[in-house]
């Protein structure tokens, strides 16, 4: 696979209200291991593919976009951010840090669903 193209998903994202209480019950009560947890974002293992939990304070009906995200694992952020704008794809949100050395951009598909790449950027890159 060439290492631009996703890696396959990595990552299903869900919006929490509060993170305290979220997590508690997907590690506590589900007993899903924590890899990795701030006050924004939270990520537990949950066999092959990781959960994400994201605060969206204000989340407000089903039909919210921050409910959930799929996020396509990537191997260079910048060479499929890219490539995925040369076919047509535009982004809501450029490659930022999400975490550690880990940078992230979304964008929508025809349906409106937010999609992510997220990926390490290559060094001696931006």
């Amino acid at each position: 696979m060439s290492g631009d193209a996703p890696i396959g998903i990595g990552i299903v994202m869900l919006g929490v209200r509060e993170m305290p209480r979220s997590l508690a019950f997907y590690r506590d009560v589900l007993g899903l291991p924590v890899s990795f947890a701030s006050d924004e974002f939270a990520f537990l293992k949950a066999g092959a593919v990781t959960l994400g939990l994201r605060v969206a304070a204000d989340l407000a009906a089903p039909g919210d976009e921050r409910r959930t995200e799929l996020v396509f694992e990537v191997e260079d952020i910048d060479a499929s951010h890219e490539r995925l704008g040369g076919r047509g794809i535009a982004f809501r949100i450029a490659p930022r840090i999400v975490t550690g050395d880990q940078l992230a951009a979304d964008f929508r598909d025809p349906d409106g669903h937010v999609l992510s790449i997220l990926g390490p950027r290559k060094a001696g890159a931006r």
